[in-house]
């Protein structure tokens, strides 16, 4: 661009990444869009302009968390096991993303782009219950519930730094003996 203006590509994105980083340096709620804007070196007003107030952005967040974290479900199969191994693994390795996409209170949850990625995950999360809990929908509903608050809670102990010291660093390692006892039978 001429008129020594600064053309900074994909600006979206560039300030996507910024509140991402922004998330993982000081947590969802504690930065604002002008100081994000200044992190992503775009201008004041760029955020408003493409996500029109904070939780505009951190839908955007959102879905994009939501979109990786059905992708990491996916990717480990249909075996509930290792399904709840990728759901810590995701919330470690993309703890910004896991800290918004839990907190629906930040951002508008009815987006559509939100609800497909979010019902994608669920999909995947239920077809892994199914495999151990054949039959009766109440079954699998508590099931379901069970397996998520046992993978969600590891996670966010994991992340919190509650878990007893000795479990090592590695948290797929931690968790694996964990979701085998409650859900082998």
């Amino acid at each position: 661009m001429s008129g020594g203006t600064y053309h900074h590509g994909n600006l979206r994105r560039a300030i996507i990444e910024a509140a991402v980083g922004a998330i993982a340096d000081s947590g969802p709620g504690t930065w604002s869009l002008r100081e994000l804007a200044r992190r992503a070196g775009v201008s004041h007003a760029a955020p408003a302009h493409h996500f029109g107030d904070k939780a505009g952005l951190l839908t955007a967040v959102a879905a994009e968390g939501y979109t990786l974290f059905a992708d990491a479900l996916e990717a480990a199969g249909g075996d509930l096991h290792e399904v709840g191994l990728a759901y810590i693994r995701f919330a470690v390795d993309h703890r910004p993303y896991f800290e918004v996409i839990f907190s629906p209170e930040l951002y508008r949850p009815d987006d559509p782009e939100v609800s497909a990625a979010r019902a994608r995950a669920d999909r995947v999360l239920a077809g892994g219950v199914r495999g151990v809990s054949p039959g009766r929908q109440d079954d699998e509903r508590t099931a379901a519930l069970a397996a998520w608050s046992i993978v969600h809670g590891f996670a966010h102990l994991w992340l919190s730094g509650a878990l007893p010291a000795g479990l090592g660093d590695d948290p797929v390692a931690a968790a694996r003996p964990v979701i085998r006892l409650l859900f082998d039978r």
